[in-house]
């Protein structure tokens, strides 16, 4: 692997060398390494590009990453990755896809993931998204998760959009059985003339079932952000969805939180908030001998942690 294809394993999952555990590496459309473990089994589709990552029952503190990177201008890359994580396993998912783009042409990314959580089974599942490249070309990333949480299963997903991705659309569904639960925190950051759209639907079928849904965003210059975000209760359940945003220069950024309750014992809250860096926050900062730059990048960055 290229120093290109380095410095983007480090920026999308922390890799600054070969990962212990299972991993798998899918590099300008390829394979570019896997291993495996005695409970981690990774196996290559058939019928479409992408793998299946099964997680045997009972599988503790152990992680898989499953990096994209992308250095070739003009290349489409689609993959289907479906999970499967076992009854009572506690793992660790770290994805993510870096483009770097020197080329005059469109590079894009399409991940299509679907988690099958079994009974009381935990998963943490971290994905990050990053663009750079000195092109014209842009770079697109249009991720789709969909998750099915058996009874008792946890699932906790934080998705960051660092920086450099011209335009994405990110779909999350999901539905929950009995007593489980849900958490996502979304943190994104767009500038120029990017656009992202965020869309999220979780139903809470099962009772005592739960979602919490946080988004923090920060758009820059003249892009453009959506955000949707819906959560439907139809059973005893307890749903929250969040957005919380700020806005520089001429950006625009539109929530949409909705909530509907189906059943008489459903609990759901929404929250949405957009507004500018507050001017007491910059001068607070810069009597510290920051400037009004550094102040704000300061906030910007204590805001999306």
């Amino acid at each position: 692997m290229d120093k290109i294809g380095k410095d983007l394993l480090k920026k999308v999952a922390d890799l600054h060398e070969i990962p212990e555990g299972a991993y798998n590496i899918r590099e300008n459309g390829g394979l570019g390494g896997r291993r495996t473990t005695a409970n981690i089994d990774i196996i290559t589709k058939e019928e479409k590009p992408g793998i299946d990552i099964i997680i045997k029952p009972n599988t503790k503190n152990e992680s898989v990453h499953i990096p994209v990177i992308i250095s070739k201008s003009g290349l489409d890359d689609l993959v289907y990755n479906d999970f499967y994580i076992g009854e009572n396993a506690d793992v660790v998912v770290i994805a993510g896809c870096g483009i770097h783009n020197t080329g005059d042409d469109k590079s894009s990314h399409d991940g299509i993931h679907t988690f099958h959580v079994g009974k009381n089974a935990k998963i943490k599942y971290v994905e990050r998204h990053y663009g750079a490249g000195d092109g014209l070309g842009t770079n697109v990333m249009n991720p789709t998760t969909v998750i099915e949480i058996d009874d008792g299963g946890y699932m906790e997903m934080e998705t960051t959009q660092i920086k450099g991705i011209d335009s994405t659309i990110r779909k999350t569904s999901a539905k929950l059985g009995n007593d489980a639960k849900l958490v996502i925190k979304e943190s994104l950051m767009t500038h120029g003339n990017q656009y992202a759209k965020t869309d999220f639907t979780v139903d809470l079928d099962g009772e005592n079932s739960s979602a919490n849904v946080i988004s923090r965003s920060v758009a820059k210059d003249e892009s453009y952000q959506e955000f949707l975000s819906i959560i439907n209760g139809n059973n005893k359940c307890a749903g929250h969805t969040e957005c919380d945003a700020i806005i520089m220069g001429k950006a625009r950024v539109c929530a949409i939180p909705q909530i509907t309750a189906n059943h008489l014992d459903a609990s759901l809250i929404h929250e949405a908030a957009i507004g500018k860096i507050a001017g007491e926050q910059l001068m607070k900062l810069m009597t510290l001998g920051l400037t009004e730059e550094e102040a704000e990048e300061q906030i910007v960055n204590g805001f999306l942690k």
